[in-house]
């Protein structure tokens, strides 16, 4: 597949794209039904009988989405029931790739060696990125009395590398002269289990602070110093209950009164953490897989202004053939749905950014034809 930007205007979803139910389906709904659930319209999922028990894992960024997408399909297809398991990216793709699970979540494609082991799984078939999940990642503060904060890339690497270890280091100051900065220790919190939000976030260091982050990059944390949680909900209650704590989880983990820092960019004025924005920096990704794989190359210095450039994509991965006879109906018609108009239009009210319609237009083709 060639390469190719894709632009901004393809960002809505095209309402004639959507995997809407003909006839009636396992729930009774018929085609064009507005029948409802509490979990939202269940019209247009199509249960095609599946049944049974899928089990899935990884990446904890995708999970509270998971989660809307779960009560919304089960409550239309009650003869299945999804466990995911939001173990993080790199133990939902080791999971997959030892034939534990039906998909994993990923906040980064298929490395080559995590290539050649899931292909076992399938048996002999390749595995396939498909990516579901946009968003930003924020960088959650907890300094009392700051209730704006702007950071720059690189002051944001120095504070995870332990380099700038107080609120009133002069470099903070700078980016902030108008905010009163206390003298409190900085707690820097990072992921302790592998992580494709880690991975994404230092790709995002080393792509705009090269001169100061100076690690490789990866799922697992590199840098020295620095405190640890489990998964992004665990940063997140770090920061929420640790004055002076930072840290990095998706904007849908920024809440309770977690703010979120403003990105120092290129652009005239800093950028908020915001879906829209994340929106914008998305929309300039390039796709690098090739076939009915859609890993994707995402621009960590987006030159429009608003865009938001701290983002991840999260993708579904499976096999493109050889999937597990008694998990494949399941599978098919869950990732339909959440491919779906509906399934991605649930995305922005849980704090998410739907992908963009030249490419879920792709993955709603590559499901179709799962064997």
């Amino acid at each position: 597949m060639n390469r190719r930007a894709l632009t901004l205007g393809a960002l809505a979803v095209s309402g004639a794209l959507a995997l809407t139910a003909c006839g009636s389906d396992d729930t009774g709904a018929s085609s064009g039904s507005s029948s409802s659930a509490s979990a939202g319209n269940t019209g247009s999922i199509k249960c095609d009988n599946a049944k049974g028990q899928l089990q899935a894992s990884g990446s904890s960024a995708q999970k509270n989405a998971i989660d809307a997408w779960v009560k919304a399909y089960t409550a239309a297809c009650k003869d299945v029931q999804i466990n995911y398991n939001p173990t993080g990216s790199g133990a939902g793709v080791t999971a997959f790739t030892q034939g534990q699970t039906a998909f994993a979540g990923s906040d980064s494609a298929l490395k080559p060696e995590d290539a050649a082991a899931a292909k076992k799984a399938c048996g002999g078939n390749a595995a396939i990125d498909l990516p579901m999940v946009g968003g930003p990642i924020a960088v959650g503060y907890n300094v009392p009395g700051v209730d704006n904060l702007v950071l720059d890339a690189s002051t944001i690497a120095k504070i995870f590398d332990g380099k700038i270890k107080t609120w009133d280091d002069a470099a903070i100051k700078k980016l902030n002269p108008s905010a009163t900065l206390p003298s409190t220790k900085i707690q820097a919190f990072h992921r302790s289990d592998e992580s494709g939000t880690t991975d994404n976030f230092t790709k995002y260091l080393i792509a705009t602070a090269p001169a100061d982050w100076k690690y490789s990059g990866g799922k697992a944390w590199q840098a020295q110093g620095g405190q640890s949680a489990q998964g992004s909900a665990g940063l997140a209650q770090q920061v929420k209950q640790t004055p002076g704590a930072i840290s990095y989880f998706e904007l849908s983990y920024a809440a309770d009164g977690i703010k979120a820092v403003d990105l120092k960019t290129d652009a005239a004025a800093p950028v908020k953490a915001t879906v829209e924005n994340a929106t914008k920096a998305i929309s300039t990704a390039k796709v690098v897989g090739t076939g009915n794989d859609l890993a994707l190359k995402l621009n960590y210095k987006p030159t429009a202004e608003g865009a938001y450039p701290l983002t991840l994509v999260t993708y579904e991965i499976l096999c493109e053939k050889g999937n597990k006879a008694d998990t494949l109906a399941a599978t098919k018609s869950f990732l339909t749905y959440i491919a779906s108009e509906d399934g991605q239009n649930q995305l922005t009210a849980a704090q998410y950014a739907p992908i963009p319609a030249e490419i879920i237009t792709k993955v709603r083709s590559t499901i179709s034809n799962l064997g």
